[in-house]
């Protein structure tokens, strides 16, 4: 339809255009960083709340 390739061939083609990521620099998906590392320092916290509530 109106003379465009099918989407999935235009997003290979702009996949394709992109440069090799650096390993250890790029955590592939922001929002997933910042939802694993919330839930890493929450956790922390809690466990660090928890032993200083029933510790004394």
């Amino acid at each position: 339809m109106f003379h465009r390739k099918p989407l999935e061939e235009r997003i290979a083609d702009r996949v394709a255009q992109r440069k090799p990521l650096k390993e250890g620099e790029h955590f592939e998906h922001g929002p997933a960083k910042f939802v694993f590392i919330s839930f890493a320092v929450i956790i922390v916290l809690a466990h660090f709340i928890g032993f200083a509530i029933l510790m004394p």
